[in-house]
C-alpha cells in the first residue's frame, strides 16, 4: 500500500513508538488518526501537525470507545485504510515475589491492554475495511500489531508481559488468514530495546546487561528505526502474516 494520501489510525500516539510512526505516516504523506488515553498529549499532537494529525481519546480495551472514536477518525480524514497497534504497557512482576504471587488482576491487566486491547481495535477497524473499494492487489487495508523480543526470550518478571507479545506473534498467521479474502493484511512487528521514554527512565543497572547482549548496533533502538519497520511492512503488499524482528540481533538471557 502506497502511504501518501491514505488515513491511518495509530494507538499509543502520544507517546514512544507511536508517536515514532504518528511521525513517520505524516512524513510519508499520510492522515493520522492518534488513539490513546493521554488527552492533553494528543491535543499537542494536533496543533503540531494541523490538518494532518487529529488526536481521539480511546480506552482500546472498550469496544464502545474504539468504536466512537474510529467514527470521528472517519469524520476527520475518511476511510481508515491501515491500523498500527502500538498501545501497551509493560507490568513487571515475579511470579512469586517477596509479596507473595503475582496478582492476578495485574496480570490480567497486562494481558487485557496488550492482546485483547490489540484484537479489539484490529477486529473493528478490519469490520470497516471489508466496506471500502480495493486498491491494487485487491487490498482493502493493513494492520500492524506491536510484540516484542520478550514474546521469544522473556526475562524475569515478564511473565505477564512475554505472553501477551507472545500471542501478537502467534496471532499475526490465522488474522492474516481470516482477513485474506476481504484483501486485508497482518503483520507484526517485534522490536528489541527502543529509546523510548517509558525505558529511559529506566537505571542504567538495567540497560547496561540489556546492551551486552544486543551484538550490532550496540545501543538502543531509535523509535524512528521502529516507525521504518511499520513503513516498510505498509509498503510490501507480499508481506502478509509476517512477524518481522528489529533487534541488532540481541537474545535476551
Amino acid at each position: 500500500m502506497i502511504i501518501q494520501s491514505k488515513h491511518f489510525v495509530v494507538t499509543g500516539a502520544a507517546s514512544g513508538l507511536g508517536l515514532a510512526t504518528v511521525e513517520r505516516l505524516v512524513a510519508d504523506g499520510a492522515k493520522v488518526s492518534g488513539f490513546d488515553i493521554n488527552e492533553q498529549a494528543l491535543a499537542e499532537l494536533s496543533e503540531r501537525f494541523p490538518g494532518s494529525v487529529k488526536g481521539f481519546s480511546c480506552d482500546v480495551c472498550d469496544e464502545g470507545s474504539v468504536n466512537n472514536a474510529l467514527d470521528m477518525a472517519e469524520a476527520f480524514a475518511g476511510e481508515v485504510r491501515g491500523v498500527v497497534n502500538c498501545a501497551g504497557i509493560i507490568g513487571a512482576a515475579k511470579l512469586v515475589g517477596r509479596k507473595g504471587p503475582y496478582e492476578l488482576q495485574a496480570f490480567q491487566r497486562v494481558i487485557d491492554i496488550n492482546l485483547l486491547g490489540t484484537v479489539n481495535v484490529m477486529r473493528l477497524a478490519a469490520a470497516r475495511m471489508t466496506n471500502y473499494e480495493p486498491l491494487m492487489d485487491g487490498e482493502r487495508g493493513v494492520v500492524i500489531n506491536t510484540a516484542s523480543v520478550a514474546a521469544f526470550d522473556g526475562q524475569k518478571g515478564q511473565t505477564a508481559y512475554s505472553a501477551s507479545k507472545g500471542a501478537i506473534v502467534s496471532l499475526a498467521l490465522p488474522a492474516a488468514r481470516d482477513l485474506a479474502s476481504v484483501g486485508i493484511r497482518v503483520n507484526t512487528v517485534a522490536p528489541g530495546v527502543m529509546a523510548t521514554p517509558m525505558l529511559m527512565e529506566a537505571d542504567e543497572k538495567v540497560l547496561a546487561p540489556l546492551l551486552a547482549v544486543t551484538q550490532f548496533p550496540k545501543r538502543l533502538g531509535a523509535p524512528a528505526e521502529f516507525a521504518d519497520a511499520v513503513a516498510f511492512l505498509i509498503g510490501n503488499r507480499l508481506m502478509n502474516g509476517a512477524t518481522l524482528r528489529i533487534d541488532g540481533a540481541m537474545r535476551l538471557p
